[in-house]
């Protein structure tokens, strides 16, 4: 039996657990991340006693949840000691038959009979440094190998989130809305706040040529964004960064490039040879979302 549950009444504990010991586990499903990226507006969809649950994130308008992942908020689905497809089912069954919905992403883990829309994302695992190294493309190496002059005049260093906002604002790129960029700044102060974030910044003559924000949550290093100033795109300053934090962090730590759809992203991240994994979506255009809200008010299920 599937139960929806609002925010005040989810069992935190229980939740926590059925996430900690899930087969498809990601970070974005916690309760920090998700009042943090959400505002706290997300219900949960609950199988028996905690044995699955399914987070789902969502906007109000004029009174009605519509359904939509939040910014930088790549995958959320069902979660479950074991992933089990019928159960799977009946999820995206209850989600579709209760709720309007723009937009919603699975995990890479779930498992569906519906045929969706998948979208891409890339893994890299645990492993030896060197050996991680090794399977980097020949053009990827060849970046990382600096001119002597940009070696002797730059560096890599860790900075404060109020460093790194007037960078971040000037060189954002990818957004669909106005608003998004403030949305986007006021989430990743949150996180740094919390301290589950980091801000590190390649310096060539002093000055800020590429900026990578990454959150750290348990086994996962994710890279929540990727910012460069166009002058020094040729530099290779992203490429250094991001191939720093893998170094430091890829014998214990998952890293998550969080993201893949665009040909020149999916292009980037695959120089460092990582492992694609696809994962189903629901998106559906505001034409279509109009018709199902005249359907829901006919059949009474808005709430």
């Amino acid at each position: 039996m599937i139960r929806r549950l609002k925010y005040k009444e989810i069992d935190f504990e229980k939740y926590a657990a059925c996430l900690e010991n899930s087969e498809q586990r990601k970070y974005s499903a916690s309760k920090t991340f998700l009042d943090v990226t959400t505002n706290k507006q997300w219900d949960i969809l609950v199988y028996q006693d905690y044995e699955a649950v399914m987070p789902v994130p969502f906007i109000l308008k004029k009174g009605v949840k519509i359904v939509h992942n939040p910014l930088i908020c790549q995958q959320l689905g069902i979660f479950s000691a074991q992933d089990d497809q019928k159960i799977n089912e009946k999820f995206l069954h209850f989600l579709q038959k209760n709720y309007l919905i723009r937009a919603y992403h699975f995990n890479e883990t779930n498992t569906l009979d519906s045929k969706l829309k998948t979208k891409k994302n890339f893994l890299l695992y645990p492993g030896v440094y060197d050996q991680v190294f090794a399977k980097y493309s020949p053009k990827r190496k060849r970046k990382l190998r600096l001119d002597d002059e940009v070696k002797e005049n730059s560096e890599i260093k860790e900075i404060s989130f109020h460093e790194a906002e007037e960078f971040i604002r000037n060189n954002v790129v990818g957004l669909e809305k106005d608003n998004d960029a403030n949305v986007l700044m006021q989430t990743l102060e949150t996180f740094y706040s919390l301290q589950y974030l980091k801000f590190l910044a390649f310096y060539y003559h002093n000055e800020i040529t590429n900026m990578i924000a990454i959150y750290s949550d348990y086994d996962t290093i994710a890279l929540l964004g990727t910012f460069n100033d166009k002058k020094y795109i040729k530099m290779a300053g992203a490429s250094t960064l991001i191939d720093y934090v893998i170094k430091e962090n890829i014998e214990s730590c998952i890293f998550d490039f969080e993201g893949g759809n665009l040909p020149s992203i999916e292009e980037f991240f695959r120089g460092f040879r990582p492992e694609l994994k696809h994962y189903a979506v629901i998106e559906n255009s505001k034409k279509k979302l109009i018709k199902d809200f005249a359907k829901f008010l006919m059949r009474g299920k808005l709430s």
